[in-house]
């Protein structure tokens, strides 16, 4: 058997603020992605609860590099700020609950859970994580090579596009 996939451990901050606007109930949002520590332990914790805004840690999930996501990863660093990003669930029984669900660095497959309507926030991606990604995605991505479209006058008249 291979080599396991590189990976990375990984705790999710996320907030719940309730009444953000008269037309809101509660908001969740992505606060940060940290590197995982063993400090934060593995069940999720309440760090801040002042009764309007609540901010809870929630440790332990881990993000695998896939060669085959090189262009997700290339798409993420290549933005200028690369993300984490998160795919997160809400409880529709209670809608104060709601967790992390996966983290992935791929801006392809972010795309694909945010077109099958699942929730997808962002956090900036740490400077020495980065260097990480960008390690994996140099070693495993290679952009293909851009084609040089012929002009229509240069193509035979049945070759031409309408």
């Amino acid at each position: 058997m291979g080599s396991p996939r590189p990976a990375v451990r990984v705790a999710v901050v996320m907030e719940r603020e309730l009444q953000p606007n008269r037309w809101e109930a509660v908001r969740h949002r992505i606060v940060e992605v940290l590197p995982m520590e063993e400090a934060f332990g593995e069940t999720p914790r309440v760090l801040r609860d002042d009764g309007r805004l609540q901010r809870t840690l929630h440790p332990g999930l881990t993000v695998e590099l896939f060669p085959d996501e090189g262009e997700g990863y290339f798409l993420n660093l290549a933005s200028g700020a690369p993300v984490w990003f998160v795919v997160w669930r809400s409880d529709d029984e209670d809608p104060l609950r709601a967790w992390p669900e996966q983290v992935t660095l791929s801006y392809n497959e972010a795309g694909r859970r945010m077109d099958a309507q699942e929730k997808v926030d962002n956090a900036p991606l740490q400077s020495e994580l980065r260097e990480w990604l960008q390690a994996f995605t140099d070693e495993h991505y290679k952009p293909e090579p851009k084609r040089r479209k012929r002009p229509a006058s240069f193509q035979a008249p049945g070759e031409r596009g309408a």
